[in-house]
């Protein structure tokens, strides 16, 4: 790698300067990304950062020999570190004119990163109608048709696994949250708004796999069956590989057979990510209802034990060791040695077998008044789960034969109204549900504060 890129290429981006690096670093990327070839002459970069250098909120550098400098040679001290670092090469032309340009390497970087800053999330479709409408063309260039297949497939593949990846993160990251406000801010503003919104719901929808998965591969069967075909884009395949056509061919098999495969085991990675969405919800709801629920048994006052010694452990930074540290948990624990015997203590013998005795079963008919008074309240907690159907339900009672109404309309008036509307905003990006949802401003009603929601019956979703 580093006998193409230079050795001291990451270093402005890890030293302390490395804001100012990289404010510059976007400023001349900028400006190059509007030209034809991502050479620009050096004094209009210069300008450029030299302008950069005289805002206020320009950044501060700590490098030697960098005070005391006015902008102008600021500016040609930042080019001249971004040319010694490999990011940048600067020629003269034919007219003497000095122009500066990206390495080719550090343009893929550059444009990387930006991605990573912007938060750009990969679009499934593109990919998806990509390879289908790839598969589906006539062309006479078979060998470089099959290689942007196959690149499209390795990038649909890895957009899935960074989908199922991002998700596995924002589990392991749920327990940072300490509050319900912070679980449902992060559940809604954070994970819902990135992973489902932007990705999730749409990879069941309109981007779904499914749909164009059986013609692609019975295209790519019929392809790998044709001895033309082979034939042909194993000769086109020879001259970019730069191999025999016997090796080329043997590509194209390979090739077919990495396509089809990846997408006869993506239901595997689909079913992954189904399951970690399920997953993440269920652990971001519960942990909100252990903060929201608490009471006087048992149940309630350990979740106050436990609730106190996960403040005290991250508000001290103890390591989950440091538990017996704490000195309140003294006082709810005493155990204590005893030096004294009694009778209990010492060993018991067995006993001998002694004669068994039968006795007689007395068939009790049930007391029917316990056994109903049992059932109804088996039933009644049966009743308080919440489930895709009881949610359906609902919605369709509070819609009162309405098209739509905002989530800020729905009672709101104990903490089991507030969970139902977590559930209806959670069930609205299933499939099977009878309405969806679209996010709107954050609001504050009779004390709880969320993002306000369209709750649309499907029929009437695009009206």
């Amino acid at each position: 790698m580093f006998q193409v890129v230079s050795e001291n290429f990451f270093v402005p981006l890890a030293s302390p300067n490395k804001i100012i690096y990289w404010e510059c670093l976007t400023k001349l990327f900028t400006v190059m990304n509007h030209q034809l070839s991502f050479g620009v002459e050096r004094d209009i970069l210069v300008e450029e950062l030299q302008y950069y250098f005289e805002q206020e909120q320009a950044a501060s550098m700590v490098e030697e020999g960098f005070d005391g400098k006015n902008s102008r040679d600021k500016a040609n001290w930042m080019l001249r570190r971004l040319e010694y670092y490999g990011w940048i090469e600067i020629e003269t032309d034919k007219s003497y004119i000095q122009r500066a340009s990206f390495k080719d390497y550090a343009v893929k970087i550059m444009k990387t990163l930006l991605e990573i800053k912007e938060g750009k999330r990969i679009e499934y479709q593109g990919y998806i109608y990509t390879i289908y409408s790839l598969v589906r063309s006539n062309t006479d260039n078979p060998g470089i048709v099959l290689l942007s297949i196959l690149e499209n497939t390795d990038m649909l593949i890895t957009g899935l696994k960074n989908l199922n990846s991002g998700i596995k993160h924002y589990i392991d990251e749920l327990t940072k949250y300490k509050t319900p406000a912070e679980i449902m801010d992060v559940l809604f503003n954070d994970y819902i708004e990135n992973i489902v919104d932007k990705a999730y719901h749409r990879l069941l929808t309109s981007d779904n796999v499914s749909k164009f998965r059986p013609e692609i591969v019975e295209r790519l069967e019929n392809k790998s069956r044709s001895r033309t075909y082979v034939e042909k884009a194993g000769r086109e395949l020879a001259g970019i590989r730069e191999i025999t056509e016997e090796q080329a061919q043997e590509l194209v098999y390979q090739y077919i057979r990495e396509i089809i495969d990846a997408f006869q085991n993506m239901d595997d990675i689909l079913a992954e990510i189904n399951q970690k969405n399920t997953q993440y919800q269920k652990a971001a709801i519960n942990r909100a209802k252990f903060y929201l629920i608490g009471g006087e048994d048992v149940g309630g006052q350990l979740k106050e034990i436990l609730s106190e010694v996960n403040e005290k452990i991250n508000g001290e930074g103890m390591e989950l060791g440091g538990i017996y540290r704490i000195a309140f948990l003294d006082e709810l624990i005493r155990i204590y040695s005893s030096g004294v015997l009694d009778e209990k203590s010492l060993y018991v013998p067995i006993e001998g077998k002694k004669e068994f005795k039968p006795m007689e079963l007395i068939n009790d008919l049930p007391d029917e008044k316990v056994r109903q008074k049992k059932l109804k309240k088996m039933m009644e907690k049966m009743e308080q789960v919440l489930n895709p159907p009881k949610i359906n339900l609902y919605v369709q009672k509070c819609l009162q034969g309405r098209n739509w109404m905002m989530a800020s309309q729905l009672p709101l008036e104990t903490t089991e109204d507030f969970v139902r509307m977590i559930y209806i905003r959670l069930y609205g990006q299933r499939k099977n549900m009878e309405y969806v949802v679209e996010a709107q401003k954050d609001i504050t009603v009779n004390g709880y504060q969320f993002r306000d929601y369209v709750i649309r019956k499907k029929q009437f979703q695009n009206v």
